[in-house]
């Protein structure tokens, strides 16, 4: 833990001293979409529930994020940033026309408002969809920050899943649509042993993260954190949403992290 600690204090104490910086200067110019209420970060966290995801990891999953938007080192990221406040939505996707905005577009800014958007995901029963559309999981996501109320110098698509792409339009057509307006797509796969339906490999055998890393992932900044397992996926979500949050990063420079990399594996029992 004290590794963990560590790399906390590091990124916190540089996102202050980038906020101090920004806090001498006027604020940049805004775009056309200035209108809306000014934040760190517009943030779509997209969630696979395919078929290949059965009810406990899927539930694993949503645990996973309402822990890590719950912890003190994110809620502490979020507030060393110069609005001090994120926008923050929940998407589940699977098949072509299995996507769902669990959670509207909430500000995130303290505990409070982390616990209410914790209850919101908790209050939406649990669903299952068939096949893997990452494609459409990006168009879906991207479409979230159009009119959302919200401005931001950075839009921010996490991706999650145990599975490549295998249905709806081409993938590095969605990827590169989003990509051309800017907004910044992240990965998160889960690396675990269990045999994929349809005849697929297992995401480890199939190497998800060197997939993720060469087709999922781009724009400014993108980077992936591979989990080595449903069990890993708190931990692994938790770095990934204080590197995503953090103004600037004390990770390697590589776009490929795992998790143990990051954190170690012991469990945080908060």
């Amino acid at each position: 833990m004290a590794v963990w600690g560590v790399l906390c204090a590091a990124s916190l104490l540089d996102a202050m001293a980038v906020r101090a910086q920004d806090a001498a200067a006027p604020p940049a110019a805004h775009d056309e979409r200035a209108a809306g209420e000014d934040v760190d970060l517009e943030l779509v966290l997209a969630v696979d529930i395919s078929y290949s995801v059965d009810s406990v990891e899927a539930r694993t999953q949503r645990d996973g994020y309402s822990a890590a938007l719950m912890h003190p080192s994110v809620l502490a990221a979020i507030q060393a940033g110069y609005q001090g406040r994120i926008a923050v939505t929940y998407v589940e996707w699977a098949d072509t026309f299995e996507q769902t905005q669990l959670v509207d577009w909430m500000v995130i800014s303290d505990e409070q408002s982390a616990k209410a958007f914790v209850a919101a995901l908790g209050a939406r029963p649990f669903h299952r969809g068939y096949r893997t559309s990452i494609s459409q999981a990006i168009d879906y996501s991207a479409a979230l920050f159009d009119g959302n109320g919200f401005h931001s110098l950075r839009q921010v698509i996490d991706i999650s899943g145990d599975g490549p792409h295998n249905r709806g339009r081409p993938l590095a057509a969605a990827r590169a649509a989003a990509l051309a307006r800017g907004i910044t797509i992240n990965g998160l796969p889960i690396l675990n042993d269990r045999i994929q339906p349809w005849g697929f490999g297992t995401p480890r055998e199939e190497n998800l993260d060197v997939y993720y890393s060469e087709n999922v992932i781009g724009g400014p900044g993108a980077f992936m954190i591979a989990a080595e397992s449903f069990e890993d996926f708190r931990a692994a979500i938790l770095s990934k949403l204080i590197r995503e949050i953090a103004e600037r990063s004390v990770l390697p420079p590589s776009s490929r992290v795992h998790a143990a990399h990051v954190l170690p594996l012991t469990r945080s029992t908060e």
